[in-house]
């Protein structure tokens, strides 16, 4: 449903000089999506005719990610003027002419603030008529942050920085979230009546909460009851801190879903993997983006997995999976490596030591060992031997091979592409096998292995191999 009288501002203007990294800070991925992903995922589940998202830092790659994955959004671009306040000056402009109501300010590098949060503020904002409702926390350690300085009767007075703070303000422990809900009107307003800090030269989005409740309206401060919610990230280490956590809540979640997680501190799952109920996930499970795994499937220890969908019942034990489709009932691994493209049919398996790529396998066939599969399709209730290689790549092109239905090949096979072998042929072991062969046929390397008596004997006379091939004659 959309809130005609709703936009959502989503500050991501920032340099992020913290984070030592050529990725803008807001880009830096936690459970599957950038931070920034996640606050535009929660921004447009509100329901708001306009998310406004505020870039000016790298705006060339944040401009393409948004575009790409949230189009219905307006980007706003914040000028040479700094400050929070000028960056959502800046969204508001985007705004068309007459819009009034609620406008939501968040921030892109704060992943974990969720839509039941931002509609409880929205709720007491509305239904006290405020002009300015933000969420606060209380930090056992509140460096850094702004100070909420409330009157002798509990009442937000106003929000001081961290660097602007007396000594006696900075024991306060309750902070400034950095989440907000305005009044528009109000909003523009007290913007165009603050001006630069004089400290550090910025606008303060923090001062509009005061020009408010200078101008005669009601300033609410909420407290959140749980931190994390509002966990801001600004290196690497706090990157860690608040990616482990919504880790923790996603497996969580799943084990409440009727998941077997035997190791949540080595198991990972982004926010974008769906997983059925009677799934197992053993020590050492990584699943990234669009994976789903069926009911009664089990996935470990030592499986990394991405953009794979997996049916019921389905065993993996220690692969690197990707871009693959495993259906019902079969099995991967140990030590296999599934490259974009592998379709393993129901009840098939890939085996210990086997790589397979663009290689679509029927229901029932088995590739147990030490194979590569490139580039080929294989039908149903075949067995490839142990040792087969597709060689699929003449120097200049890769060609694609056919091995039919209740197949069955040698050990050590060598199948040079394009090829196709017949439903229900065999080959021999060792063979190389140049030329399609029909269905039921046998295909065999032709050249007859030859011994040469006594060459070891003559050629190799001083060796350990020498006297004991003597020994053995005697």
């Amino acid at each position: 449903m959309t809130e005609a009288h709703l936009a959502v501002v989503v500050l991501a203007a920032g340099n992020g000089t913290r984070m030592k990294s050529a990725t803008p800070k807001v880009m830096h991925e936690i459970a599957g999506l950038p931070m920034l992903g996640h606050a535009l995922a929660t921004a447009t589940s509100l329901g708001a005719s306009y998310v406004i998202p505020v870039i000016r830092h790298e705006k060339d790659k944040l401009e393409a990610y948004v575009n790409a994955f949230y189009p219905t959004t307006h980007i706003a671009h914040q000028d040479e003027t700094p400050g929070t306040g000028r960056a959502v000056e800046c969204a508001l402009n985007v705004l068309p002419e007459g819009f009034s109501g609620a406008v939501v300010v968040t921030s892109g590098d704060v992943p974990l603030l969720d839509v039941q949060t931002i509609e409880a503020m929205l709720d007491v904002h509305l239904s006290s008529g405020a002009g300015a409702t933000l969420l606060t926390a209380v930090f056992d350690d509140p460096a850094g942050y702004g100070r909420i300085i409330r009157d002798d009767a509990g009442a937000f007075s106003s929000i001081v920085e961290h660097r602007d703070a007396t000594d006696d303000e900075l024991e306060i422990t309750e902070v400034n979230a950095g989440v907000y809900v305005f009044d528009f009107d109000a909003l523009k307003s007290a913007l165009a009546n603050i001006g630069l800090h004089s400290a550090v030269g910025e606008k303060y989005l923090t001062d509009a909460a005061t020009e408010i409740l200078k101008s005669g309206k009601a300033v609410q401060a909420l407290q959140v009851s749980d931190n994390w919610l509002v966990a801001g990230v600004n290196d690497r280490v706090q990157l860690q801190q608040v990616s482990a956590e919504l880790n923790r809540r996603i497996c969580e979640g799943w084990m409440l879903s009727g998941v077997t997680i035997a190791d949540p501190q080595t198991t990972f799952i982004d926010i974008t993997v769906t997983l059925g109920e009677d799934v197992t996930l053993l020590p050492g499970t990584h699943l990234k983006g669009i994976s789903s795994i069926g009911r009664g499937s089990t996935v470990g220890p030592e499986v990394s997995m991405e953009d794979t969908q997996v049916g019921e019942d389905v065993t993996i034990i220690k692969a690197h999976i990707a871009g693959s489709v495993i259906e019902a009932g079969a099995s991967v691994g140990p030590y296999s490596y599934i490259r974009p493209g592998t379709n393993l049919g129901a009840g098939g398996k890939i085996g210990t030591f086997v790589e397979t790529k663009n290689a679509r396998i029927g229901a029932g066939s088995k590739v147990p060992h030490l194979s590569y599969v490139g580039d080929a399709t294989i039908g149903e209730h075949s067995n490839i031997g142990a040792g087969t290689i597709f060689a699929n790549y003449d120097g200049v092109e890769k060609h694609h091979s056919i091995v039919g239905s209740h197949v069955r090949t040698g050990a050590h096979n060598v199948f040079v592409s394009p090829i196709t072998i017949g439903d229900g042929a065999y080959t021999a072991g060792g063979t190389v096998v140049r030329k399609d062969v029909d269905p039921g046929d046998l295909a065999m390397s032709v050249a007859p292995q030859r011994n040469l008596a006594d060459w070891v004997l003559a050629n190799r006379s001083n060796t350990a191999a020498a006297k004991a091939a003597a020994k053995a004659k005697e």
